[in-house]
């Protein structure tokens, strides 16, 4: 399989107009306007973002010259689109989204070469254009092609708010992909008829075919879509044994996908792999070996033979880790005690006393290697250190400061 064919078809769920067209047209030589979007509505980049990363970093291995853009959506991000979303999305302050933009490049840079990726704005050309500019882009849209999308007709029935400049998302985001005269939009699913919207202006107003590549989802920890509002994502800027960890928390079944739209090794060898696995029927061991790979591609190999070595001590051998975290406490020896989820909270060890107490209903608080059972429990603080764990993987030293 050559390099524009694995392009084209790893993890690639679809492919408009189609893949004939586009495989002919990179096999032609001509130079390609390529980009990806992202709107800065948080200021992390989890491991299911980094398969589109990973996408535009591929057509930029291929040397052919190609103009790659990483593009902010600066001005997208006023709006918010909610393509995947059941409700509104929150309204971001400017001073928000550039505060969550200035983290983004920085993990990125784990996937992209940026001497070869262009950044640029949404806000340099959507700031500028004029109400009559607006209109002749809106005259080329129905309502219909936005009230039909699922979620949106979804939020209608149930006669929740739609806000009206949620309905020139799509036409913004399209309009991004018109100015920079964008030949190949990259993309989720979820953001078809955003691009699709790029290709009816690409059409319309220049006579321009383009094309949409849409790549997987990749699962999340629980097997749900990766996702920062269910706790499922693991994050470009994780620690090393925090990634580690968190991979080898997913489900068996998952797997294979991961290391297809996860890691950079070859489809022969996870055509391998997928056999091994279901001839031995060990996953604890690919598991592993998916864990090292995606730990050292994001982070380096040293650091995820260090991660790999505390997840054996600290789940496999349920030892206490060498280094934890060290957190002061008062000498309380007039009191003597305090309440667990107060301990908890106030040592800024959950953000909530809700996710505190949550957390101990679960039964994944230990106080010195002992399970807390009620949210009520007072903890005996007059002799330190004490020695918190959350979950499998989280270890804090409590010491007299």
């Amino acid at each position: 399989m050559d390099k524009i064919e694995e392009l084209l078809t790893r993890g690639v769920a679809n492919i408009i107009p189609n893949k004939q067209d586009l495989e002919k047209l990179l096999h032609s030589g001509k130079k390609l306007n390529i980009y990806l979007g992202i709107d800065p509505t948080s200021p992390h980049i989890h491991l299911g973002h980094a398969v589109l990363l990973r996408k535009l970093q591929k057509f930029i291995d291929l040397k052919q010259g190609h103009s790659i853009t990483l593009l902010i959506g600066d001005f997208t991000a006023l709006v918010g689109d909610t393509s995947d979303k059941e409700s509104e999305r929150p309204i971001l302050t400017e001073e928000e989204i550039e505060k969550n933009f200035q983290t983004y490049k920085k993990q990125a840079e784990k996937i992209l070469d940026f001497t070869q990726v262009k950044i640029r704005h949404n806000k340099e050309w959507l700031e500028k254009l004029i109400y009559k500019e607006l209109l002749h882009l809106k005259q080329q849209f129905s309502l219909n092609d936005f009230i039909s999308r699922e979620l949106i007709r979804k939020r209608l029935d149930e006669g929740k708010r739609v806000r009206l400049d949620e309905t020139e998302y799509p036409i913004m985001q399209g309009y991004d992909s018109y100015f920079m005269d964008t030949d190949i939009q990259i993309g989720g699913t979820d953001q078809t008829f955003n691009m699709q919207a790029g290709r009816t202006l690409q059409k319309n107003l220049r006579n321009k075919e383009s094309f949409v590549i849409t790549t997987e989802f990749l699962m999340g920890t629980d097997g749900r879509k990766m996702s920062k509002s269910w706790g499922n994502a693991i994050w470009l800027d994780d620690t090393p044994v925090d990634m580690y960890a968190k991979v080898m928390a997913i489900e068996d079944n998952l797997i294979t996908q991961y290391f297809t739209l996860a890691t950079n090794i070859s489809l022969q060898e996870i055509e391998n792999m997928k056999k091994t696995l279901e001839k031995d029927g060990r996953p604890m061991e690919q598991k592993k070996k998916l864990a090292f790979q995606i730990v050292s591609e994001l982070h380096d190999k040293n650091a995820a033979l260090k991660a790999a070595e505390n997840f054996k001590k600290t789940v496999q051998q349920k030892e206490k880790p060498e280094e934890m975290k060290k957190i002061p406490f008062p000498y309380l020896s007039t009191l003597g005690k305090i309440n667990i989820i107060d301990l908890l909270y106030e040592k800024n060890i959950t953000p909530s006393r809700a996710e505190a107490k949550r957390l101990i209903e679960q039964k994944g608080v230990k106080i010195n290697n002992v399970t807390i059972l009620y949210p009520d429990e007072k903890i005996e603080t007059t002799k330190l250190p004490i020695i918190v764990q959350i979950g499998k993987r989280k270890f804090y030293s409590i010491e007299e400061k």
